[in-house]
């Protein structure tokens, strides 16, 4: 194949190829859990099915003098038994043409690896469901019917950089918030870069109940008792900090894009806390804030704010060598006003003639500090938990405040460290 197509970079891809660092690798999984064992010989067939229909994927990140960007490559993708880490390394310039996800199996469960400059969540769960649907119709030719698995699409909008088609000028007035840096936790990280990484199950409407008494959405019960967790844990004279909550929001919601690559922008919550706080007002107060950071004209000036920047005239200029340090420090300057990052990819639907194959849905994202990732798949919830510290008492308050509600809990974990 001539490699003579080639993507422009967006600009969040922009930050994880200058952030990228051992522990932090900027990668997330996305994993399936099926009801019968993997075999290894279909899956790489289901594989190579899918990439047909993702060539936006079936790319090699390169560098340019201003900018990286993407061209084609015939680099077949990796499909093995797991035997890496969840979200390892998946950007090496040393490496010329290689793809930048792969696929693992282990026992009835199928990982799909994605370097997050590639795609968001969305697309990479559109990819995964496309390899779970090819693996199912060749291991059931006779129960699987022909089915279509995406949006239909043409190619030229898989492949869009939407930041830049639905990026205006029009919104000139918009000022950037002045925001106080948040609390960050204490304690040692994992030594030689690891990350801890632990799935929580529970029933979607057993959380689901809890919030309705709370009076708040799901996504506001779990990041407020993971606050009051964070809070728990936090010194004395470390409180007049905020706690903050970053989650990313899925742009697709409010401008009509089928784009398969990144296309999300974040919203901060936060939280001062004081002396007689409880979760209920916390949980109130998080919630209607959530609300305000997701109105129409709220995201439209974020988007704005973040996009700006790339359109002025001397920052094209700028070589490479030069602008990714600087984009690496005002991502740190970023990160001292979040706390901890909650990303709720919400109900994953398949077509019904998949279902009964399928028992459930879990992802992570690498992170230098604490990082949440909520999937639901029927009546399932996963968090899927990474984190960089030794100490898991935040964590352990987090899970055992939901199992104090009633909520029945089923936790795997990598080793722990007190």
């Amino acid at each position: 194949m001539a490699h003579d197509t080639w993507y422009r970079m967006d600009n969040v891809a922009k930050v994880f190829l200058a952030s990228a660092n051992e522990r932090d690798t900027r990668s997330f999984r996305m994993s399936c859990t099926l009801k019968e064992e993997i075999e290894e010989s279909v899956l790489k067939e289901a594989v190579n099915a899918a990439a047909k229909e993702r060539p936006q994927y079936q790319v090699t990140i390169l560098r340019g003098l201003f900018w990286h960007y993407m061209e084609q490559t015939d680099d077949t993708p990796v499909v093995c038994e797991e035997n890496d880490r969840p979200c390892p390394m998946l950007i090496d310039y040393k490496t010329f043409g290689k793809l930048h996800y792969r696929v693992t199996y282990y026992h009835n469960r199928i990982n799909l690896d994605f370097f997050h400059a590639i795609a968001d969540g969305n697309g990479a769960i559109e990819f995964l469901n496309l390899i779970v649907y090819h693996y199912l119709k060749l291991k059931h030719p006779k129960k699987i019917p022909d089915l279509t698995m995406t949006s239909g699409a043409s190619e030229a909008d898989l492949s869009q950089d939407s930041f830049r088609h639905y990026y205006s000028k029009k919104n000139v007035s918009a000022k950037k918030k002045r925001t106080r840096n948040a609390y960050h936790l204490k304690g040692a990280k994992l030594p030689y870069n690891q990350i801890q990484f632990m799935e929580v199950h529970m029933s979607v409407s057993d959380i689901l109940n809890k919030a309705h008494e709370a009076n708040v959405s799901l996504t506001s019960y779990i990041a407020s008792r993971l606050m009051m967790s964070i809070y728990k844990d936090m010194p004395v004279l470390k409180r007049i900090k905020p706690v903050t909550i970053s989650m990313p929001v899925n742009l697709r919601n409010y401008y009509p894009s089928n784009t398969s690559r990144n296309f999300f922008n974040s919203v901060n919550v936060s939280h001062s806390f004081k002396n007689g706080d409880t979760f209920e007002n916390v949980a109130t107060e998080f919630n209607e804030n959530l609300k305000k950071e997701l109105l129409p004209e709220a995201v439209e000036e974020r988007m704005y704010n973040y996009e700006k920047l790339e359109n002025f005239f001397f920052i094209r200029l700028v070589p490479l060598f030069i602008k990714n340090p600087v984009v690496n420090m005002v991502t740190k300057k970023t990160n001292r006003k979040v706390t901890a990052v909650l990303s709720n990819l919400g109900r994953l639907k398949v077509p019904d003639e998949l279902t009964e194959y399928i028992d459930s849905y879990c992802a992570f994202c690498s992170t230098s500090a604490l990082f949440v990732v909520c999937s639901t798949y029927n009546d399932k919830l996963t968090l899927g938990i990474s984190s960089a510290y030794k100490s898991t008492q935040v964590l352990r308050d987090f899970i055992k405040g939901l199992a104090d509600e009633g909520v029945d809990i089923t936790l795997y974990s990598t080793e722990l460290y007190d």
